[in-house]
């Protein structure tokens, strides 16, 4: 950085003045972190049982679409302005082609009515990807091995015709196929919803820090080989750029860089380069370390929950997807 003029020398500059209490922090501070910058990813499953606890992300639950519409109520009244909603189905219902992404009766057009009728003023994101309803556990149509590129477009743009039908507000596809956006916004453009936002994970990285998450969503078991062939390499960086600007063109609304922490180099690039809404996802690798280490007592909660997501904040994030999202808007609270 190349400052306009020559800092002053010590003791004509002390920095520690601007430290040195509470009130005069807060009011210099060049980040801001509040509630209306969080959304909370909700597992949401199609059991019996309306809270069902999740081994591997402590104090995660899967939820009945009753309780997701319970949390979207406690997510209104914290002022957290949208849920995203991951899908945990019976296995009985997977198929190689994910058929239940697409049944207008399913769980996840279940959970968006609900919450809809509960807190209509609260955004709902609704993940596009066919993982969860795969026996196989791949975001796309598998064929001799092969995850199907083009085969994958058609399914992808009717599930988040189903997702917009049933009232979603935010449709987001996670699954790294080539031209997917452009073929959503398409059907969407075709049966009337035009202000659909497409919220797409434009980066997104082949990582071992989406262990848990796959746990939650019962994916983990199902998974054959990897999702190298389509999700990115975390070596690269410009290619990261040229995501981004593919699904611009094609008619996103917003990006997404996923996994977030560890990736807060390319959050910083995208929003210099693109200058548009660009939100990162605290995945449940990174939430789960955290947690582990809470529990130990290694780290001290509050403060390393405020100190994370203010990360997110300075390196340009317009919003951030957290697990920690209804606890950092009661801090956020005082």
């Amino acid at each position: 950085m190349t400052l306009p003029f020559p800092p002053a020398p010590f003791p004509l500059a002390r920095p520690r003045r601007l430290r040195a209490s509470p009130w005069v922090r807060r009011m210099v501070a060049e980040t801001v972190l509040t509630p209306a910058d969080l959304v909370w990813p909700l597992i949401v499953h199609d059991g019996a049982e309306d809270r069902q606890a999740i081994a591997s992300m402590p104090g995660v639950f899967r939820l009945s679409p009753k309780a997701a519409a319970q949390a979207a109520v406690e997510a209104r009244s914290l002022g957290i302005p949208a849920v995203a909603l991951f899908p945990n189905v019976d296995v009985a219902i997977k198929d190689s082609i994910g058929t239940g992404a697409t049944d207008p009766d399913g769980l996840i057009p279940d959970c968006i009515k609900a919450i809809k009728d509960a807190a209509p003023e609260v955004g709902v994101m609704c993940d596009v990807a066919l993982d969860c309803y795969t026996d196989h556990g791949h975001d796309g149509v598998v064929e001799d091995g092969r995850i199907l590129n083009d085969a994958t477009l058609e399914r992808l743009a009717e599930q988040a015709f189903i997702q917009a039908h049933a009232g979603a507000d935010i449709v987001a596809p996670s699954d790294m196929m080539d031209g997917r956006v452009q073929a959503i916004r398409e059907a969407l453009e075709a049966n009337g919803f035009s202000d659909t936002l497409i919220l797409s994970y434009a980066a997104k990285y082949a990582s071992a820090f989406y262990g848990p998450y796959r746990d939650a969503v019962g994916s983990a078991k199902m998974l054959t080989g990897d999702k190298k062939t389509y999700q990115m390499d975390y070596a690269n960086t410009d290619e990261a750029l040229r995501e981004v600007a593919m699904d611009l063109a094609e008619g996103a609304d917003a990006v997404m860089v996923k996994p977030g922490m560890l990736y807060l180099d390319i959050v910083r690039r995208v929003v210099e380069t693109f200058r548009v809404p660009t939100f990162a996802y605290q995945v449940s690798g990174e939430y789960s370390m955290m947690q582990a280490s809470i529990a130990n007592g290694w780290l001290d909660e509050d403060r390393a929950i405020l100190e994370t997501l203010h990360a997110f904040k300075r390196a340009g994030c317009a919003g951030v997807l957290s697990y920690f999202a209804p606890q950092a808007a009661r801090l956020l609270a005082g």
